[in-house]
């Protein structure tokens, strides 16, 4: 069975295509799943995307991964948070209690944009944080956590 890669989008990620393109780009939520199920099957993992605009599903679904990957089934999350980034500490205390790798990605460079998204709670708990690479990041994200896949270390 391959070992899987979760990927988790927040809030607002579900307009992606017609929100801001200026900032976002016109990439879609369904491009960004082909672009992570494409690279999930290069190197040999399953993807798995789902998003929510609600807080609460998003820590069930990391309570989830945690349990998966004490399990040995699930090499981490690639998460992007959207908004919940900057505001939530219970996502924050959810990545550190289910103890899963996390990649932090974010397709715009929040540096670069408002100062109130400049701190992220996410950050302290993260394994790594990809950001302002567009869609793009998605892809280098789930590089980040395929090497922890045995089985593709063993094709290597």
């Amino acid at each position: 069975m391959k070992k899987k890669i979760l990927v988790l989008n927040g809030p607002n990620l579900n307009l992606l295509g017609t929100r801001e393109p200026a900032q976002y780009g016109h990439h879609t939520l369904a491009d960004v799943q082909a672009l992570c199920e494409a690279a999930g099957q290069a190197r040999g993992v399953a993807i798995e995307c789902r998003q929510s605009n609600h807080e609460g599903l998003l820590l069930d679904w990391l309570h989830e991964a945690g349990r998966e990957a004490a399990a040995g089934t699930l090499l981490g999350v690639v998460l992007n948070a959207g908004a919940y980034t900057h505001t939530s500490v219970a996502i924050h205390d959810a990545i550190k209690g289910a103890n899963v790798p996390v990649i932090e990605v974010h397709i715009s460079n929040v540096h670069a944009r408002e100062a109130f998204r400049h701190h992220s709670y996410i950050s302290p708990v993260a394994r790594g944080i990809i950001v302002g690479l567009g869609v793009r990041g998605y892809e280098l994200a789930i590089d980040a956590l395929a090497p922890l896949n045995p089985a593709a270390a063993a094709q290597a």
